[in-house]
């Protein structure tokens, strides 16, 4: 099929799961089946997050795999409440269903069963990886609720307020997920490494979140959400917010400004326990946190304002990786 710019509509979401469906089953077996959907899966990665495909690039093959497992599967629900031209009662449906497909994966332990039994290609390949890298099966249930959020949002009190009902289901989960994947120096999931690795996990995720509602208020408050906390708001004097209105928009730069101030606490503080991780992905995790740093960065100078969504140019992020491990990268990002 035609390889489409993102973002993707629902009939080509659909075209690309019904096509690789029936690829995945008429492998020989589950192994060349999963290099299908895998295959499928980096072309989402790709497609939506630039700066995450490149830093993945750095893992080893089978984690990398997994890896774009996750990514699939926790992009499909966000392009379902993001994106789809849907009502509301579509839109939880879609994510009921999803979530039902879940539950039916986590039952079946052949990945061509359970496309046999109609679940769809990449919830059922993270099946895979749930259960190959022993993730919680509750973990991706509250990443699910965080999205059934997304449809009908509400607003949040304070920053423990957000992190706690929002975050927590949105952002720390899914870094809970790759943690499993890259896992612990040690090996062992119930060592001490792990817990460090988890609480690392826990706190890019937050970072990551909070930069990524930072860059887009604007876009946000378009879609009904507001993803600042109130208190802080209103400590300047904003009861009503508005990102359009030019008499609140130094308030809500002051707003910003302490944000990314936090997020780069939670940015330093996982970075503190980068050797937590396996060796063999620190490289990623490192690029990762010093790409998107990188925006946090920008969004906090950038003379701007709040209405401007900044992105960190190509050959920026290439300055923060290894220049010794430039080969993994596809020649077509190298050459930009």
């Amino acid at each position: 099929m035609a390889y489409a710019d993102a973002p993707w509509s629902l009939d080509y979401w659909k075209q690309l799961e019904s096509e690789t469906c029936q690829r995945a089953l008429a492998s020989a077996n589950d192994k060349e089946a999963w290099e299908v959907v895998i295959k499928q899966a980096r072309k989402v990665l790709r497609s939506y997050s630039t700066s995450f495909f490149i830093v993945t690039r750095f893992l080893p093959p089978a984690k990398r795999a997994m890896v774009e497992a996750i990514y699939a599967a926790v992009r499909y629900p966000d392009e379902i409440v993001d994106t789809f031209d849907l009502s509301v009662s579509s839109r939880r449906k879609l994510l009921d269903d999803w979530a039902a497909h879940y539950e039916v994966a986590l039952s079946v332990e052949s990945l061509q069963e359970r496309l046999k039994r109609g679940v769809p290609c990449f919830i059922a390949s993270f099946a895979q990886v749930v259960h190959d890298a022993a993730i919680p099966y509750e973990h991706y249930r509250s990443f699910l609720d965080a999205m059934r959020h997304d449809v009908e949002p509400r607003q949040f009190s304070t920053l423990d307020d957000l992190i706690d009902s929002y975050i927590y289901g949105s952002a720390i989960v899914v870094g809970y997920f790759l943690a499993y994947v890259y896992g612990p120096a040690t090996g062992d999931l119930s060592g001490h490494d792990f817990n460090r690795a988890l609480k690392a996990s826990k706190d890019l995720g937050i970072a990551l979140q909070l930069t990524n509602f930072l860059r887009d208020v604007a876009e946000d408050q378009k879609r009904g959400r507001l993803y600042l906390p109130l208190n802080l708001l209103r400590a300047e004097g904003i009861y009503a917010p508005d990102a359009t209105d030019p008499g609140q928009q130094a308030a809500f730069n002051r707003v910003l400004s302490h944000l990314t101030q936090i997020s780069e606490d939670y940015y330093a503080d996982a970075f503190a326990n980068l050797d937590a991780f396996s060796p063999d992905c620190r490289t990623a995790i490192q690029a990762c946190i010093e790409v998107y740093r990188q925006l946090n960065r920008q969004i906090k100078t950038s003379p701007r304002g709040i209405l401007h969504r900044e992105s960190v140019p190509m050959r920026r992020k290439f300055q923060v990786l290894p220049p010794s491990k430039y080969w993994r990268l596809p020649l077509a990002y190298l050459t930009q």
